[in-house]
């Protein structure tokens, strides 16, 4: 067993366990080999840092929310505390976006030959800056919507000239563009615009869809559909990828 496949293997146990943090390092040192990534490897890779950065995201959403009701109760005490464990949380979403970015940047990209190589790792990094955004702040934010903006497009152009618009990849992509632009840049007509766009593309063309991929891309297209109807209908509960 090469090293290679050996680190493959890892990341499968570790996701298994539900170690993650494990699971990202044994993908890092895939990466590191500055080789394409099968399809297999490239979503152990995207699973790993997402269950990474998922659990720090919910943590951060619930700290905000229990300082917010501190706030409104005027315990400043309580809040003050709840503020230096949010830093905690901030410096660790902060680093695991920057080690994607570097991972994505260093190895990656460069290495990408496929198409839908291309569009996978520039919609990571929209992913990822997007999340910064969520949990930073005035200029900070800025520069993570900006960043995410660019990776998003980048993705997005590539995308659309060279994926078909049932591709589970490129709908995944657009899914999560649009949600950039309702919850990063309250861009409500934009979001719709674009989500839009995209479902009655893959509507017209569903009947190409081959049965490997016609699950996955339905699935993505119901979620459209679900964004839709609740950016629509002034609720802000969405979803993406």
């Amino acid at each position: 067993m090469t090293d290679r496949e050996s680190n493959v293997y890892i990341a499968k146990l570790a996701e298994q366990a539900e170690r993650y943090d494990e699971m990202v390092e044994a993908m890092k040192k895939v990466a590191a080999l500055n080789v394409e990534l099968t399809v297999e490897e490239r979503n152990l890779l995207s699973v790993a840092y997402k269950n990474v950065i998922g659990a720090r995201r919910a943590a951060w959403r619930i700290i905000s929310s229990i300082e917010q009701k501190e706030k409104s109760k005027g315990n400043e005490s309580n809040v003050s505390k709840i503020k230096v464990y949010a830093q905690k949380i901030h410096d660790e979403l902060t680093s695991i976006v920057a080690d994607v970015v570097d991972t994505i940047d260093k190895h990656l990209l460069p290495h990408a030959t496929g198409e839908e190589s291309k569009v996978f790792y520039y919609k990571m990094k929209g992913d990822y800056f997007r999340y910064k955004a969520e949990f930073s702040v005035e200029d900070a934010r800025k520069e993570a919507a900006k960043q995410s903006l660019e990776g998003y497009q980048q993705a997005l152009d590539s995308a659309t000239q060279h994926l078909a618009s049932t591709n589970p990849i490129r709908l995944g992509l657009v899914l999560n563009f649009s949600v950039f632009y309702y919850e990063i840049l309250n861009e409500q007509a934009k979001a719709c615009e674009l989500a839009k766009k995209a479902f009655d593309e893959a509507i017209a063309k569903l009947d190409d869809l081959s049965e490997d991929s016609y699950k996955d891309s339905t699935v993505i297209m119901q979620l459209l559909r679900d964004n839709l109807t609740l950016w629509t209908s002034g609720d802000n509960d969405d979803e993406d990828d």
